[in-house]
Order: C-alpha cells, then structure tokens, then sequence
C-alpha cells in the first residue's frame, strides 16, 4: 500500500468521480447506438461526454474544500528518539 495520505474533502472527492462518470456514459452511449442506430449512433451523441466532464468539473469547484489536504505539502518527519535513549542489546542478547 503506498503511504500517501489521500484527501477526503467533497472536492477532491467529486474530482474522483470523473473517470468512472466518464466509463459509464461511454457504456451508456454504446448500448444506444447499438441497440436503436440512426439518430442515437455515437458519432451524434459524443457531445455529452463533455457535458458530463463539464458538470463534475462544475460541481467539483462549487465543493467546500474544508479538511483538504494538499498532496505537494512537505509531509512533516517522523518522530526521532532524543540521543542517549538508546540502550544496547539487552544483557544475554547478541553474544
């Protein structure tokens, strides 16, 4: 699993949405043109894949962005040992 801390704020998460939005109306837009023809073919109805894209890139930047986290932020190091604390191997252990 990757360490990267993921944003969970509504933005981000609409932002999210986008390429399973765009898979399914693909889906959508295939089955009609297969299953009714003519007027419904695909090479009439691509323009709504750019409404979609363009109505979750509308919601997403109406979304609060309260809680977001920004992935480019320096993650702050880990917590180091204060010097000296560090005892050796305990007695009997290592030999």
């Amino acid at each position: 699993m990757s360490d990267r801390i993921r944003c969970t704020c509504r933005r981000c998460t609409t932002r999210g949405l986008m390429g399973p939005a765009i898979i399914t109306t693909l889906g959508i837009l295939f089955l009609l043109a297969e299953f009714r023809g003519g007027y419904l073919a695909f090479h009439h109805t691509f323009p709504v894949i750019f409404i979609v894209i363009g109505a979750i890139l509308l919601a997403a930047s109406l979304a609060p962005a309260d809680g977001h986290i920004d992935p480019s932020a320096p993650q702050p190091p880990p917590p180091v040992a204060p010097p000296g604390s560090y005892q050796g191997p305990a007695q009997g252990q290592g030999q």
